[in-house]
């Protein structure tokens, strides 16, 4: 008869895995940085538009605010022209800002996809659905790599599979990186280990993480984490401006993810209007601007990246 093996088994067979087996509830701090040895950058999501990112990087400009990266196209870049892309490849070059670009649309591409919309469906994470949804998805990445983008957000293990295959048989560019999207759900050290193992670039945990399970995920890999500084409602609401000395500290290399409102399903729609997200993107800044405001604050010690480091997958440009 197998004989149950006891928690502290347990925590040193997981210890063994490289796998931390109990969160950091000592908030060591973190001695891993960005390339450039700086701690955090800044992320602002919900770029969906040339003129959007335009008034991005005339808010930055304006309150001196340092965007490092951009999420562009979060309702899907399948909902812009391909001169509307190649123009916010060419808005990222010229500022030396980093594109994440979200292909496809909110929802898998055939209509059948009902079970993900329903209150425990949606439980499930997004997945695409079969393989002509994966070609499909795979078809847009490719006009957003021919636009100039290098950057992509991924919330599928079979998808991130293939275009890490891609990736090194030179399928796609040797540069193109994968940020792991909230909505693939990972919130462990296991899981962050697993995404590193597959090729993944940064993560993006679950908005509701705290600073001891962030710790024990910063022990298990070397990839920057995508840190929520501010969610929409749908997802809690969350507003963590105070912690963010803290989330840095224990966690660096860090990016400090801005993406506020009611909720995503009603935001990333193609029928919000350019001039909606105009606006709403130039709050966003804002709220940069007072995490930086902090963070000179309370931790001058923890420096932030200058613009445009050289790691950075900035969009090519003809």
């Amino acid at each position: 008869m197998f004989k149950a093996k006891k928690l502290s088994e347990i925590r040193a067979f997981m210890e063994k895995l490289n796998v931390p087996g109990s969160d950091g509830w000592g908030l060591p701090t973190s001695e891993k940085t960005f390339p450039d040895g700086a701690n955090y950058r800044i992320e602002i999501a919900g770029v969906e538009y040339p003129s959007t990112f335009k008034a991005m990087v005339d808010e930055a400009k304006k309150r001196k605010v340092k965007v490092h990266r951009a999420i562009c196209t979060v309702g899907g870049s399948s909902y812009l022209t391909f001169d509307q892309l190649k123009e916010m490849a060419k808005i990222a070059n010229d500022e030396g800002i980093e594109v994440i670009m979200t292909m496809g649309h909110r929802k898998a591409f055939d209509v059948g996809s009902k079970e993900m919309s329903t209150k425990e469906g949606s439980l499930q994470g997004f997945r695409l659905r079969g393989s002509d949804n994966l070609a499909y998805w795979f078809e847009d990445l490719m006009r957003n790599l021919e636009a100039g983008i290098r950057g992509f957000l991924v919330y599928d293990e079979g998808a991130l599979m293939i275009l890490s295959k891609m990736r090194e048989e030179g399928f796609i560019p040797k540069e193109t990186t994968f940020k792991w999207s909230v909505f693939g759900g990972y919130c462990n050290p296991a899981g962050a280990k697993m995404l590193e193992s597959m090729g993944v670039n940064s993560m993006n945990p679950l908005s509701d993480v705290s600073l001891p399970i962030l710790s024990s995920i910063r022990k298990a890999v070397d990839i920057p984490l995508d840190v929520y500084m501010i969610i929409v409602d749908a997802f809690g609401g969350m507003y963590r401006a105070y912690d963010a000395p803290e989330i840095v500290r224990v966690a660096s290399p860090v990016y400090f993810k801005i993406e506020p409102g009611t909720s995503e399903a009603d935001i990333y729609k193609p029928w919000m209007t350019e001039s909606w997200h105009d606006e709403f993107i130039r709050m966003k800044v804002k709220i940069a601007q007072i995490l930086q405001e902090i963070m000179e604050r309370r931790a001058p010690e923890l420096k932030m990246s200058e613009m445009s480091p050289k790691d950075l997958r900035i969009p090519v440009v003809d």
